[in-house]
């Protein structure tokens, strides 16, 4: 996995782009360099072969053929790279180092080319010269010419060469990149293990460092240090929360049951009785608000998870229809569950069945008379749905995501009883389950739709539903 993974990094690319343009700066620089220095010794070439021309041209006019053989033959008998050949009218040889008139290729600015044969240490060879032919009068052809053999051999040298050096430069810079790569993937892979272990609620793992001191050791150590005053924010917010449990849910209780105690034993009036019941509905409300909220935060701090298990949501479901049958009857409307033969889910069962009750408590509040409300399970190979559908105003899709804040409440449902809290508490669900909350239209209505990953079966074969 991690060599999959090594083509798809930062450093992979980064390492590849500068090997591309190192490549193609070492190939222009190279080729510059070579066609400068071909083209300034091609120039001294033409340069000599014209010079020695015009010499032997002055030579011929001065001295006629006769002095014109004289110069050849002198000059064809000096080791070197200079060719020679003095012709007649038919081509056939008069003076000169080379056998006979060859089969010539122009190249422009009257200059040719062409292969002969050469002995070198009594082996022919084959050969390549360079050079120009000038008419005489009265017929007779001179051919001047430099051996340049070595030079096309080296352009050809080159040609062939240059290619594989590129690739060969290209290869080992591919290999360079992929260990820089698999180098820098381990440290960030190292870092992401441990964020998803954090993500996953161990709040006590940290960043490990590999103390060579490199920006990944630094990273490390602010990592490790802000989750250090995270987790102190934490530790912190868990105890304002019980604080808070202990010192606001006990009194709140206990003001509740004194107002019962007071109702029980009869008013004077039944405008008192009307405001002790209005009191204890109200204290009703405060409580349920409050249970939420620490419902709320326990779910986002995510400090059940220790506790999730594997368990079916077939019971799950199937009871909130039992629970709810009764209201969703007083309300005037239908309340129709349908639930998969099993569905395996991994997470806390009671916090995914206050979701649901949330959801279904919603519907049947919003749901006019007569309607039917549909609380489906349905699962697959990678997913597992807990849809509750209702035939109320829905949610304009603008909205959807702001109502799964806390508190919010739209203009439709001011007149309605409850705290805006029921989504917040069933997004915060959804997120510590890594599942995810969907509100869609339902034409007309909202369909809300938590969807969950299968769980998956341990090493043992699938584990029991918790029950």
């Amino acid at each position: 996995m991690l060599s999959l993974n090594v083509f798809k990094t930062q450093a992979f690319r980064t390492v590849l782009v500068y090997l591309i343009i190192f490549a193609l700066s070492a190939v222009a620089m190279v080729g510059f360099v070579y066609w400068n220095t071909a083209r300034v010794l091609e120039q001294q070439t033409d340069e000599t072969i014209g010079a020695e021309i015009t010499g032997l041209v002055e030579q011929y006019q001065r001295l006629g053929l006769s002095g014109l053989t004289d110069a050849i033959i002198s000059r064809s008998s000096r080791s070197g790279q200079g060719l020679y050949l003095l012709a007649s009218p038919d081509r056939r040889l008069i003076a000169g180092n080379l056998d006979a008139w060859p089969q010539i290729e122009a190249m422009g600015e009257g200059f040719i080319e062409f292969v002969y044969e050469r002995r070198i240490a009594g082996t022919a060879e084959l050969r390549r010269a360079r050079g120009k032919v000038f008419t005489l009068s009265r017929g007779f052809y001179l051919l001047v010419a430099n051996d340049v053999h070595e030079r096309r051999e080296i352009e050809r040298l080159f040609t062939t060469t240059l290619p594989w050096s590129v690739a060969l430069m290209l290869a080992l810079g591919l290999a360079g990149g992929v260990l820089v790569s698999r180098n820098m993937l381990a440290r960030l892979d190292a870092i992401n293990r441990t964020s998803r272990e954090i993500v996953a609620g161990d709040f006590s793992r940290r960043v490990p460092s590999a103390g060579v001191g490199d920006e990944f050791d630094d990273l490390a150590d602010h990592l490790n240090r802000m989750l250090d005053r995270i987790e102190r924010l934490m530790r912190g917010m868990r105890e304002v929360s019980d604080n808070v449990a202990h010192d606001l849910r006990t009194p709140l209780t206990r003001l509740r049951n004194r107002l019962e105690h007071a109702l029980s034993h009869g008013p004077r009036d039944a405008e008192t009785a009307r405001d002790l019941e209005a009191a204890v509905a109200e204290t009703d409300r405060l409580i349920a608000t409050f249970n939420a909220l620490l419902l709320i935060a326990e779910a986002e701090a995510g400090s059940v998870r220790e506790s999730m298990e594997d368990f079916d949501l077939k019971p799950v479901v199937e009871g909130m229809g039992e629970l709810y049958m009764p209201l969703a009857e007083e309300k005037g409307v239908s309340l129709r569950v349908r639930a998969e033969p099993r569905a395996l889910v991994h997470g806390n069962r009671d916090l995914v069945t206050q979701a649901l009750a949330n959801l279904v408590d919603n519907a049947i509040k919003f749901a006019p008379p007569a309607s039917t409300i549909d609380v489906t399970l349905a699962s697959g190979a990678r997913r597992v749905d807990l849809i509750v559908a209702d035939r109320g105003p829905g949610i304009p899709e603008a909205d959807r995501n702001r109502v799964l804040e806390r508190f919010v409440r739209l203009e439709t449902s001011r007149n309605s009883p409850g705290t805006g809290l029921g989504l917040s508490l069933a997004a915060a669900v959804a997120r510590l389950h890594d599942a995810t909350l969907m509100l869609e239209d339902n034409a007309p209505g909202l369909r809300a739709r938590l969807r969950f990953k299968p769980a998956r079966p341990s090493a043992g074969g699938a584990r029991s539903p918790a029950r």
